[in-house]
């Protein structure tokens, strides 16, 4: 069985796919599936497009379809830990949905009504693996902790600050939380390594333009430091 890998826009698997093998290429539902060898493994890699919506639809097509044993997601994220700056690595140990919002009807924030767990927790053995293969890139901070997803472009100091009050995150994202909701409830193993792009903050939309490539080139790198080990 693959390992299934997205990325959810074209520069965060460029570099992946570039160094894939005998690829075959599957197109379901808008998207391509690029079926092959990478680092010696089998995998089948894709772009989902932006957004926690597009993230899911491609994680449950990877399980379902291609029969993925465990996902990695790579790309970039905002920092919201004050330790973290552009180009350092996020790697989660679990992650939540920000932007789900049923206050009114006596839920917190964060919290899916009537669904057992709203947080969902990376695999232990690919966090591992994830945090070993930060150590092949010099110079870099490394952070293991709560990654968080909304369909949102957080570009707003005091809004940083609210969501590390509030869920204790380390960087802001837009799909990493429905893979990892999917992947909880299909009991695949999954992880979503980030490579900070911007700081979430008034120059988040200039930085992300600038440094977009850098920081996706790392998490590539990463996830192919992964595979080697795998």
């Amino acid at each position: 069985m693959p390992i299934g890998i997205i990325g959810a826009m074209d520069a965060e698997i460029v570099r992946l796919l570039e160094n894939m093998d005998d690829v075959k290429q599957i197109h379901i539902q808008g998207n391509t599936y690029h079926q092959g060898q990478l680092a010696d493994q089998e995998v089948v890699l894709c772009k989902s497009g932006v957004g926690k919506v597009n993230a899911a639809i491609c994680t449950q097509l990877l399980i379902t379809q291609f029969k993925a044993k465990e996902i990695i997601f790579t790309g970039v994220a905002g920092a919201i830990h004050e330790d973290l700056d552009i180009g350092d690595i996020c790697i989660s140990s679990e992650c939540q949905q920000h932007d789900v919002d049923a206050s009114s009807l006596g839920f917190e924030k964060g919290i899916i009504p009537y669904q057992e767990s709203s947080i969902f927790k990376a695999d232990p053995e690919l966090i591992r693996l994830a945090e070993e293969a930060a150590k092949s890139i010099p110079d870099v901070k490394v952070l293991t902790g709560k990654i968080l997803s909304g369909d949102q472009f957080i570009s707003n100091v005091k809004t940083v600050e609210n969501l590390y009050r509030a869920y204790n995150g380390i960087c802001v994202e837009m799909e990493g939380a429905a893979v990892g909701h999917v992947c909880s409830l299909a009991n695949i193993p999954f992880v979503i390594i980030r490579s900070m792009s911007d700081r979430a903050d008034h120059s988040a939309s200039f930085n992300f333009v600038e440094f977009t490539k850098l920081a996706a080139e790392r998490s590539c790198h990463m996830v192919q430091q992964m595979l080697k080990e795998a």
